[in-house]
């Protein structure tokens, strides 16, 4: 079972990155947009809020990634072992299947300039590659997440869960490489 928002009546976001904080409660006013503040919930709880949104957008900051995207930095940064990797990604898992945890219809990465370089390649590089047109930077200023809300791409869907499985093989700084390479 893939996850994805679809028992949302929405278009879900997830604001993530440098300065999203701000930039979600500068959403409040833009017509068709519900901006929800959900960071501190658990999946469970922020699987319900997006459910039970009412406007045609919902841009939120609860990431369902989160600890997988921790763990996988955390390896390749040499602070934690494969094992904690496998173990996120198989509690996530667990959570999609259950429908408490959604996958979002895109990311939008805040300030890519501006974050670490693992975490950079993270959004930007591993979670990228599954989905291209659903991963998009934006500057870090209110009129330029405005105008990224009004032209989100129409894309494929996001791939079945189970390419988590293999995340500890995308590596920082390569990550894609191999995929254009095998291509040309």
């Amino acid at each position: 079972m893939a996850p994805s928002s679809g028992s949302a009546p929405a278009t879900v976001v997830a604001l993530v990155g440098t300065g999203s904080d701000a930039l979600l409660s500068d959403l409040g006013d833009l017509p068709g947009v519900q901006a929800l503040s959900l960071r501190e919930s658990e999946p469970a709880a922020a699987a319900r809020a997006v459910a039970s949104a009412s406007a045609p957008y919902v841009v939120h900051d609860a990431d369902p990634l989160e600890h997988v995207a921790a763990a996988w930095v955390e390896l390749f940064e040499e602070r934690a072992t494969l094992g904690t990797l496998e173990i996120e990604v198989e509690t996530l898992l667990g959570l999609f299947q259950s429908g408490e945890a959604l996958m979002p219809d895109y990311y939008v990465v805040v300030g890519p300039e501006d974050i670490e370089g693992t975490w950079r390649h993270w959004w930007l590089g591993a979670l990228a590659l599954r989905a291209p047109s659903r991963v998009l930077p934006v500057e870090a200023a209110a009129p330029a997440l405005r105008a990224r809300l009004r032209a989100l791409p129409s894309s494929r869907p996001w791939p079945d869960p189970g390419w988590l499985r293999r995340v500890q093989f995308e590596i920082p700084d390569r990550v894609g490489l191999r995929d254009q390479l095998g291509a040309a």
